[in-house]
């Protein structure tokens, strides 16, 4: 790093994920008014005024029926406008992708840290930096796309979690002045792993807060004690070995879980179209669960590309159980379709 980089141990990058709703913008704010009473410069990196949210609709190849999304373009994006901001913090630049991030969303964000910085801080005594990531994180490889940037640069990190019901959500969402559809809150409510420092060592230090109700003096002291902590015991940074290697054995684990899981549903899908057909339904009702079932099944590989598939980057040191991996994944895939059936029987 050159001199123009801030200090790793006052910089600290704290993640907050929870359903849409759950109350992390309302939380933040609380947070970066105490922040600004300790001398901490905060700010809030709202991802949905960052991020359009066309990026994370599903889009299906019709060549090979595979479902992608953009949104992991660009998150990339943001990190590494987060990262140009760590490296020369002085220079209010713009992003260096405008079609992937909102640039005046942007702008805004590093011209209040700018701001606080002249207020705040001396060449000696740089105020510490606070940046509050304002998002659903609902996979763990979202949050570790932050913790991978915050190691590499030996910072401070921490994540929050906002336990809150679907049901709260759901009515709260429904009280904004641009609420989402239900569905979306429902189905990211199916796709969401909470923070698991049993399963993942680097999510060690995060809490979990209940937030359906509110959230009380007692929550928020926990809140910053973690960024306190989290200040105060920086990442530190790894030396990979045998990086090629690592990956290409990664991509072959990838593409054996995908295709075996592809091969099953696929044999799922059948046995559900022949059940349709020995109850003589009708062309029309083929057709349609046909569409309904195909569906289904470009979503499911690509939530495993995602869920799972994107995490082998996560597991280090262990082996892969890639029959484990198939076998889990495509009994949740094969409870969905025997609801499809379940519904379509009772039309």
């Amino acid at each position: 790093m050159d001199s123009q980089h801030l200090p790793s141990s006052r910089v600290c990058l704290c993640v907050l994920c929870g359903l849409p709703a759950a109350g992390k913008s309302t939380l933040a704010r609380i947070v970066t008014v105490l922040a600004a009473k300790r001398g901490w410069r905060a700010t809030v990196m709202h991802y949905d005024d960052l991020i359009p949210q066309y990026a994370f609709h599903i889009k299906v190849l019709e060549d090979n029926m595979q479902a992608q999304t953009e949104w992991k373009f660009y998150r990339q994006s943001l990190l590494q406008c987060i990262e140009n901001f760590l490296r020369n913090p002085n220079v209010l630049s713009d992003p260096p992708d405008p079609s992937r991030i909102n640039a005046e969303a942007w702008r805004r964000g590093v011209q209040t840290l700018m701001e606080q910085h002249v207020n705040s801080s001396t060449d000696d005594h740089p105020s510490p930096i606070l940046l509050l990531l304002d998002d659903n994180f609902y996979y763990p490889s979202m949050r570790y796309e932050v913790f991978q940037l915050a190691r590499k640069y030996s910072l401070g990190f921490c994540q929050v979690f906002l336990d809150c019901s679907v049901e709260s959500c759901i009515s709260r969402n429904h009280k904004r002045s641009h609420p989402l559809p239900t569905n979306l809150i429902l189905e990211m409510a199916k796709r969401l792993e909470p923070p698991n420092p049993e399963k993942n060592a680097w999510e060690k230090n995060s809490i979990t807060l209940n937030s359906s109700e509110y959230l009380s003096e007692v929550d928020i002291q926990r809140w910053i004690e973690l960024i306190t902590h989290a200040f105060h015991n920086p990442l530190v940074q790894v030396q990979e070995e045998n990086t090629e290697q690592k990956e290409a054995d990664r991509l072959r684990c990838a593409i054996s879980v995908v295709h075996q899981a592809d091969q099953a549903c696929r044999r799922l899908v059948s046995a559900a179209m022949k059940s349709a057909r020995d109850d003589e339904a009708s062309p029309e009702r083929m057709r349609c669960l046909a569409s309904e079932l195909n569906e289904s099944k470009v979503r499911f590989l690509h939530d495993l590309r995602t869920q799972y598939v994107q995490e082998l980057s996560m597991v280090e040191g262990e082996d892969i159980d890639v029959q484990r991996v198939v076998t889990n994944a495509v009994a949740a895939f094969d409870r969905e379709i025997k609801q499809t059936l379940l519904r379509f029987q009772e039309k």
